[in-house]
C-alpha cells in the first residue's frame, strides 16, 4: 500500500467517525464539537491538494510506507506513457 492510499483511507475514516460522534442524529452521538475536527480534516486535505505536503503523509513515509511516485513493480510514472 503506497501513502496515497493510506491517506485517503485514514482521512476518510476520520471524516466518518467524526460524523458519527457529532451529528446529533447519529446513534453514536456524543458532542457537536467531533465536527471541528471533520472540518480540520477537510482543510488539511484542501490545503495539501494545493502544496502536495501533508503531515500525515510525511509521518508515514517516517515509518517506511512508499509514495505514490516511488517507481515500484516496474510501474511508468504517472504522466509518463
Amino acid at each position: 500500500m503506497t501513502t496515497d492510499r493510506a491517506v485517503r483511507i485514514m482521512a476518510g475514516s476520520f471524516i466518518l467517525i467524526s460524523l458519527a460522534l457529532g451529528v446529533e442524529a447519529s446513534p453514536l452521538f456524543v458532542s457537536g464539537n467531533f465536527l471541528w475536527f471533520t472540518v480540520f480534516v477537510g482543510a488539511n486535505l484542501l490545503q495539501s491538494g494545493f502544496t502536495r505536503f501533508c503531515p500525515a503523509e510525511s509521518i508515514m513515509v517516517k515509518l517506511g510506507m512508499k509514495r505514490l511516485d516511488d517507481s515500484s513493480c516496474g510501474r511508468p510514472e504517472l504522466g509518463q506513457r
